[in-house]
């Protein structure tokens, strides 16, 4: 007994182009990160698709553009600032001292208002 899908195996994908449809032409565009890095994601060569002006490295994170010899500059992060961090840069540390005997003396009582 002959069996209808002989020569193919189980999980098999289709035959050829036929089976999948036309391709459609792509570009491949170059973009660079600060690291010297190049990607080249390929994009469908249409009137709707805008192609961007960055793209994330895959290899960095660092953000790549389409000029090798002036990528773009890695985003700063700055770091999480304490409640503190925010007083200290508002306050001198005689201004703080001032504070803190006047907020003690309403505490203890000692206040002559």
């Amino acid at each position: 007994m002959a069996s209808a899908i002989r020569g193919s195996r189980v999980g098999a994908g289709p035959m050829g182009e036929a089976e999948r449809g036309d391709s459609i032409a792509r570009a491949y565009v170059s973009y660079w990160c600060a690291r010297g890095h190049e990607v080249r994601p390929s994009f469908a060569v249409e009137e709707t698709v805008v192609i961007p002006a960055e793209w994330d490295c895959p290899k960095c994170g660092y953000p790549a553009g389409r000029d090798r010899n002036n990528p773009p500059s890695p985003e700063v992060n700055v770091p999480y600032k304490t409640h503190l961090a925010y007083v200290k840069e508002r306050r001198t540390d005689a201004e703080g001292e001032k504070l803190l005997e006047e907020a003690l003396r309403k505490l203890r009582g000692d206040d002559e208002e």
